[in-house]
């Protein structure tokens, strides 16, 4: 049988345990044919087989991004990139340049907004009213699930005092005067819903560059943990004009409080897709995040806050996270916070013998006792986890806002990703993106660092936690496969398997992390075919 393509390297590093190593691969209809050195793939040389010969290089089964939000994500990112920018004065005066720039009827919109701006001095919108003046403003913390608006905005969405919600989205007040802080979703909905939106075109265009992006940097697929509106139109369009240049596994969001009918219509969705996106799993939220006080911790945190669900009946929860277990679907469910993270354990060890039917994860994981590791491991729970948030948004020093409200001891406890690898859980990675960029090099050189892999007089924060370089490849590769369930046709290069392949200039487990953050990806495959 003749192949499509033969590909040749000096290293291949499969990750399949019965051929870790190889110098060729030959390719066929989108999948591995076989896998071998250049002799042994001589019966797959045909005249019309195209070869390959990528010399020194070293070939990974193509990286996957656990966790994104390509198509919700675009909403997230809208406006002035704010990552890591500070004091409050020079986030002060970039706002208001852009005010001073923004047209008649435009908003001021900025996102990665860091939080530990303001603890001294509170969560505050009207900071920025002599900024924007007239201008309305939405700024989107970094870890997305809150927001500071100035008193422009909070006028155009009509909001003047307090506001009731079916979950434990907050409107901050004082003196039942809106201070222009919002935390979680339905809060900023009330306000997002009122800024203008932009043209489906620029959307689309928006994704492809994003999606071109991730290619570039070796991503050939990306678990979406979200289905936001749009997400079939927008794919289909890129499909109906070209190839996605990744493939896209969109896990739909199910809120707290959905209905039966709600449910419903999420399960009815399985299976839909096209060429290379598919709509596979659902998306669960126990919790909010620890900066703005809404993560779910056993003890409140120094503030008295980060004590509670987003779900106002948690018992609700685990009965919408039972009837997708019972039907065989995957399931994905946002904890950050101790109780958080155990409830969902043990809403997944009542479903019983019915979650073994798929794979079942727990996304983010930010702080947990020994005996939470554990469960882990009994369970066969897979921990999908960023650690450059906490590389990125934490000190070693515990001077952050998030070690501050945890305190030192659950602070300790933060990102355990290698005490849940050594008790043998599976540990997927991802980026979270847009909460912070894409790029997986740095994403894998931060796990084994333990610090920002671009500052390398930073600490390290708990350096006892850094992956190896092989943990931190898995994590992108037969890890991010087997949290999905999707172990037996992706996550190794293997015959049968889907030929993703991440093309590296340099063999990512021979050289530091630092080299890692800068080598060169030639090629990326989805489907046996360079994306980029």
């Amino acid at each position: 049988m003749a192949a499509d393509t033969i590909v040749l390297a000096r290293r291949i590093h499969t990750l399949d345990p019965n051929a870790p190593a190889a110098t060729a691969l030959a390719i066929k209809d989108g999948r591995i044919a076989a896998v071998g050195s250049s002799p042994d793939l001589e019966p797959y040389r045909g005249p019309n087989t195209t070869v390959l010969d990528y010399g020194d290089a070293t070939i990974v089964p193509g990286l996957n991004d656990s966790h994104t939000h390509v198509v919700f994500g675009l909403d997230l990112a809208r406006g002035v990139q704010l990552t890591d920018l500070g004091p409050l004065e020079e986030v002060q005066r970039i706002i208001a340049d852009a005010a001073a720039a923004a047209k008649q009827g435009e908003w001021v919109n900025g996102w990665g907004l860091d939080p530990n701006l303001f603890t001294d001095i509170g969560f505050n919108g009207r900071l920025f009213d002599d900024a924007t003046g007239p201008v309305p403003m939405f700024l989107r913390m970094r870890d997305g699930h809150s927001a500071i608006v100035n008193s422009a905005a909070l006028a155009a969405a009509g909001i003047t005092g307090p506001v009731d919600f079916p979950d434990e989205s907050l409107i901050d007040v004082d003196d039942d005067s809106p201070t222009g802080y919002l935390v979680e979703f339905s809060a900023m909905e009330l306000v997002t819903r009122v800024i203008p939106q932009e043209a489906f075109e620029v959307r689309a265009e928006r994704l492809r560059t994003l999606l071109t992006g991730m290619a570039a940097v070796g991503i050939a697929s990306t678990h979406v943990m979200d289905f936001a509106e749009g997400s079939a139109e927008l794919a289909t369009h890129l499909e109906t004009h070209g190839e996605l240049p990744l493939r896209l596994r969109f896990s739909p969001m199910v809120n707290a409080g959905a209905s039966l009918h709600e449910l419903e219509e999420v399960a009815a969705m399985q299976g839909m897709g096209g060429r290379r996106w598919r709509v596979e799993g659902v998306k669960f939220f126990i919790d909010g995040t620890i900066d703005n006080g809404s993560a779910w911790l056993e003890q409140p945190d120094v503030y008295g806050e980060n004590h509670e669900s987003v779900w106002t009946d948690p018992e609700d929860f685990q009965k919408a996270l039972r009837f997708f277990v019972e039907r065989g679907i995957p399931t994905a469910t946002h904890a950050i916070g101790d109780q958080g993270v155990r409830y969902v354990l043990e809403a997944l060890e009542a479903s019983g013998d019915a979650r073994h039917l798929a794979a079942h994860r727990i996304e983010h994981i930010e702080t947990i006792p020994d005996d939470l590791v554990n469960r882990f491991a009994q369970l066969g729970v897979a921990a999908s986890m960023q650690p450059i948030h906490g590389t990125h948004h934490t000190r070693a020093d515990r001077s952050d806002n998030w070690s501050v409200r945890l305190g030192p001891e659950r602070a300790a406890r933060g990102w355990r990703c290698r005490d849940l690898r050594d008790a043998g859980v599976t540990v997927a990675l991802g980026s979270d993106w847009p909460i912070t960029p894409y790029d997986p090099r740095a994403m894998m050189a931060d796990s084994i660092l333990r610090r920002p892999v671009e500052t390398p007089g930073a600490a390290p924060v708990q350096p006892e936690q850094a992956l190896t370089a092989l943990m931190a490849l898995e994590g992108y590769t037969t890890h991010a496969a087997a949290a999905a369930g999707l172990g037996s046709t992706s996550g190794t290069i293997s015959v049968g398997k889907l030929a993703d392949l991440t093309v590296f200039e340099q063999d990512p487990l021979r050289i530091t992390p630092e080299e890692l953050a800068g080598t060169s990806v030639l090629t990326t495959f989805v489907d046996g075919v360079p994306t980029h």
